[in-house]
C-alpha cells in the first residue's frame, strides 16, 4: 500500500531518530491492520518515522522509532531482549548514498512495498524521494518487520529490522529478564559497519532485497 502522506516533509535528520518500547498509540498519517498467523499487527506512519503494534497469543509489543522526547534510546545498532516473555531482536543500520544510488534505492524499495500485501509507504508532497516504508513479514515463527526512513536531503536512507520470537516459558528466563542487551549506538557507526551487535538480524528477506544488517534471527 503507497500513500501520500497529507503533510510537508519537514527537514528532519536521520541522526534525531529514537527508538522506544511500549509507548501508546502515537497520532498516525496512515495505518495498515494486518492478521500474520494469529497475531494483530499494526503498521502506523508518524510521518518521518514508524511505530508498529503486535498483539496475540497472550503478549503485546509496542515499538517506536520516531525524533521523541522522554523514556526513549537513540537510535541504537541493535537490542536484544524480552518483550512480554517473547524474544525480542531489532537492528538498524545507516546508508550513506550519492544522489542518483539515493533516487534508484527510494524507487526499488517504493515498488517492493506498495506491491507487497503487508507493505505500507508514505511519500510526502514535492518530495518522492522522501519516504518512509514499513514491511511485515511471518517466517518459520516469528513475526518481523523492516523500515525504512529516507533523508535525502542528507542522502541516507535508516533501515531497520525487527523480530518478534517464541515465548520463553517463565521457568527458561534468567534472573533479570527483559534487560536491553545492546550493542552501540547507530550514530557511533553510520555505515553499519564494526561496532554492531552480535545478535543481528537476517540480511535478507523471501523478497531477495538486502538491507544490509548482520544475519542472526531469520525473520523473513
Amino acid at each position: 500500500m503507497l500513500t501520500t502522506l497529507k503533510t510537508a516533509y519537514t527537514d528532519t535528520r536521520a541522526a534525531d531518530l529514537a527508538w522506544g518500547l511500549g509507548r501508546e498509540p502515537l497520532p498516525a498519517l496512515a495505518v495498515l491492520d494486518l492478521q500474520l498467523h494469529g497475531f494483530a499487527v499494526q503498521l502506523r506512519l508518524l510521518g518521518a518515522s514508524h511505530q508498529v503494534l503486535l498483539e496475540g497469543e497472550d503478549s503485546r509489543c509496542s515499538e517506536t522509532v520516531a525524533c521523541m522526547s522522554g523514556n526513549s534510546t537513540p537510535l541504537p545498532l541493535g537490542v536484544s531482549t524480552l518483550v512480554d516473555g517473547r524474544e525480542y531482536e531489532f537492528a538498524a543500520r545507516v546508508e550513506e548514498l550519492s544522489q542518483g544510488a539515493f533516487a534508484g534505492r527510494a524507487q526499488e524499495l517504493l515498488a517492493l512495498v506498495a506491491d507487497h500485501p503487508h507493505g505500507l509507504a508514505g511519500t510526502f508532497p514535492g518530495s518522492p524521494h522522501a519516504f518512509t516504508a514499513l514491511l511485515a513479514q511471518w517466517h518459520e515463527g516469528t513475526v518481523g518487520w523492516r523500515t525504512w526512513h529516507a533523508y535525502p536531503q542528507e542522502g541516507r536512507l535508516v533501515t531497520t529490522r525487527t523480530c518478534v520470537g517464541v515465548r520463553v516459558p517463565a521457568a527458561l528466563r534468567p534472573p533479570g529478564a527483559g534487560g536491553l542487551e545492546m550493542g552501540g549506538l547507530v550514530g557511533g557507526a553510520p555505515d553499519g559497519g564494526p561496532g554492531g551487535p552480535s545478535h543481528g538480524l537476517q540480511d535478507s528477506g523471501p523478497d531477495g532485497l538486502s538491507d544490509g544488517l548482520p544475519p542472526q534471527v531469520p525473520c523473513g
